[in-house]
Formats: structure tokens, sequence, C-alpha cells
């Protein structure tokens, strides 16, 4: 690790660029097994707050994956350096006053309380999300055929079947996506921003 670096801080403070953009930045992470239904709600999210003129982006697993972290594999050392990226990424875009948005499956408790800590130091908001889904239904919709594979033993280390998933034990926002649409969630999460004053 160099040890012969500076933070270099800019000319415009947290303050003045949340006043000018007249936005609180901030992470939301939404974390849940494969097919959960993350990045359908993180799309109709990014849309909606797009449409009320918001400075937003979504940061998905998979295209994150195709890029920044295609060196990466699933192993747990890999896992977890995954989520160490995405929650140093996020906190940047939420550092710049941009509501972002994450939709990972992040299995590990530990790694979710790390990003979690890195944006609390930095005063920066965090709200974890819980996608929620029994296996039994995720494995049925199962759109990639990922789950089917992971039982025939073709794909190694898929969380829910030969890997852990551990749920969070407090997220700041429960949904249920075998017991609400798409349009419920996003209106539970915009409740959420709006009554914590990240929107008005």
């Amino acid at each position: 690790m160099s040890t012969n670096i500076t933070f270099h801080p800019g000319s415009v403070d947290a303050q003045e660029r949340v006043d000018l953009l007249k936005q609180t930045g901030v992470t939301i992470w939404l974390t849940g097994l494969s097919a959960s239904g993350k990045s359908t709600i993180a799309c109709a999210l990014e849309q909606h707050l797009l449409h009320l003129h918001k400075f937003t982006y979504r940061l998905d697993g998979d295209n994150v994956r195709l890029g920044l972290n295609k060196d990466l594999g699933f192993d747990e050392k890999s896992r977890v350096e995954n989520i160490r990226r995405i929650g140093e990424v996020s906190k940047l875009f939420a550092d710049s006053a941009c509501i972002a948005i994450t939709a990972f499956i992040s299995p590990y408790r530990t790694d979710r309380q790390v990003a979690r800590e890195l944006h609390e130091k930095g005063g920066l908001g965090f709200i974890e999300v819980f996608v929620d889904a029994p296996l039994s239904v995720v494995e049925q919709r199962d759109p990639k055929g990922l789950y089917k594979a992971a039982r025939a033993g073709t794909i190694k280390d898929f969380t829910g079947i030969s890997a852990p998933y551990e749920a969070p034990e407090k997220p700041d926002i429960h949904i249920k996506t075998d017991e609400c649409d798409v349009t419920k969630a996003v209106e539970v999460i915009i409740e959420y921003l709006t009554k914590h004053n990240y929107i008005s």
C-alpha cells in the first residue's frame, strides 16, 4: 500500500454542493437473493427519481462485473472485494450529492456493515433495503436459469444454494416481493426518502 499519498480537497464543500443541486446524497443499498427483484426495483426507482428531476444513478451487480470488477470471481474472497469496491464507489456518488442505487446480492452482513460505516464516517446517508423473497419463489422465477444450474452442480458457490446468504437483521426498509409489485416497492422507498428529507 502506498504511503506517499495525501487527500486533495476540492474547492466545493459538501454543503455548497447540496445547496446548488438542491438534494442530499445517499446510497440506497438493495440486497437479496438472485431473482428477488433487486435490479427490477432499482431500474424503476432510478427512472422515478429522474422524473422527479433528482440526480441519481444505478449500480447493478452484473453491469459492474462487466467493467470495474471483471477481474473478480465468485469465491468468498472475491465477493468480499466486490462489495468493498462498490461501497467505495457508491460513497463517491453519494458524496457528489447523487442518490446512488446499488443492486447487489451482497450476501455477508459484515460487508454490508463495512459499506454503511464507510458512508457514516463521511457523514453520508446509507439505506439498506432488504429485497426479500423466499428461496422457493426465486427458484420458481429463475429468469437466467441459474438456480437450476446450481442445483445440477454446474455453478459452484451460488448464493442460497451452495453459498450462504445472511439476511439483514434490521434493514432500514424491508420489501417482500412475493407480496407486493414493483410500483409498491418504489412507493415504499420514495416515502422513506421523503420522510428522512433526502428528497422533497
